[in-house]
């Protein structure tokens, strides 16, 4: 069965730090591309980071955010720095296969859930305050 389970998310002041996990289960981890998203309450999920071959991150989280893996733990990392009140939201993983193009944007968590099927995570929630 395959399984993704987020943790690490939590409450903090703006300017803190937060470093979620994202254990894999159930598949070969060290083949696939891995990445997370956040929804925001009324918002749309979007791409916050992804690592595979290439490691990307969206332009309003670089020099703040790091995403890494580690493969022997089946483990995705998100490190996160110097938060903003922006980045408040639930925070999923996700995994697809190596190559693969990953959406900027999806409308809902249904629609992620769709797409994903069992490669999407429940999520963490993070809270950022001011």
């Amino acid at each position: 069965e395959v399984q993704l389970v987020e943790s690490g998310g939590g409450s903090v002041q703006a300017g803190g730090s937060l470093r979620l996990s994202c254990t894999g289960s159930g598949f070969t981890f060290e083949i696939r591309d891995m990445a997370w998203y956040r929804q925001a309450p009324g918002n749309e999920c979007e791409l916050v980071a992804s690592i595979g071959d290439l490691i990307y991150s969206t332009p309003s989280v670089r020099g703040r955010f790091t995403i890494s893996r580690e493969n022997a733990e089946k483990t995705v990392y998100l490190q996160m720095s110097n938060l903003k009140v922006e980045d408040s939201g639930v925070y999923h993983c996700a995994s697809q296969a190596a190559g693969t193009a990953w959406p900027e944007r999806l409308p809902s968590v249904l629609a992620a859930q769709a797409l994903f099927a069992d490669y999407w995570g429940p999520g963490t929630q993070v809270t950022v305050s001011s």
